[in-house]
């Protein structure tokens, strides 16, 4: 599936509002082409998908402008994850608006006060775990991205015990273990199972399944993450 045919499955709440005025530039060529498209239940989901990936990429723009560098590697992970769920074509025609985009002044509280308006809890903190991995891209977080990444946080309405476990679910330490689970070192064994399930029904992949496999498959990834900071615990507690 080419990009173009996931912008033109757009016309649900992401054609409005900031989100909107920002990728209206992309839109003039395929209106047209979506008049005629039936409201369905299978519409509504495209749709919110859509929308997920449309914000996705004005947000990944604005984390790529954070630090005024255009860097090749934050571009490579924009593109890999691109490609591996629309293809080549898909590849190009992102490009093109990111480079569109990056030329744009781009209000994140505006944005995220949109998509908060529109996204459940689940699927912003779906797109926020992809916004601090593309900040990592190049293998350091510098202040100016991890104060967009805080902005962009703030704005989608996401906690600070959220906020610091996602950005915890990089590092491998024990202590960083204890911040994915969003708990303390002081815990006892039962608050540390009771952390865990708590933190998988919270990020399980089904909650947003309605986004698609391609964004399921991502939350996957984040969803181990979890399991691994709780093995790591109990392996340091021995729990059995």
């Amino acid at each position: 599936m080419g990009i173009g045919s996931w912008i033109a499955g757009i016309l649900g709440w992401a054609m409005f509002g900031p989100i909107g005025a920002l990728i209206g530039f992309a839109l003039g060529s395929l209106i047209s082409s979506t008049r005629s498209i039936e409201d369905s239940n299978d519409n509504r989901s495209r749709s919110s998908r859509n929308s997920f990936l449309v914000s996705l990429l004005v947000l990944s723009t604005a984390v790529i402008k954070a630090d005024g560098k255009f860097l090749k590697s934050e571009l490579e992970y924009v593109k890999s994850f691109i490609l591996r769920n629309f293809g080549q074509q898909a590849v190009n025609e992102s490009l093109k608006i990111i480079q569109e985009l990056y030329k744009k002044d781009i209000n994140v509280y505006e944005v995220g006060a949109q998509i908060s308006a529109n996204m459940n809890y689940s699927q912003r903190l779906q797109l926020f775990h992809y916004l601090v991995e593309l900040a990592r891209a190049d293998g350091h977080v510098c202040q100016a991205e991890l104060d967009v990444l805080r902005s962009i946080a703030s704005a989608l309405r996401i906690n600070n015990a959220d906020f610091t476990s996602i950005t915890s679910m990089f590092s491998s330490d024990i202590e960083s273990a204890y911040k994915i689970l969003e708990i303390d070192k002081s815990a006892t064994d039962q608050e540390v199972k009771s952390a865990y399930k708590r933190m998988a029904m919270k990020h399980h992949p089904d909650k947003v399944a309605t986004l698609g496999p391609d964004v399921q498959k991502a939350a996957e990834e984040k969803f181990k993450k979890i399991q691994k900071a709780y093995e790591d615990i109990k392996k340091e507690r021995n729990i059995s």
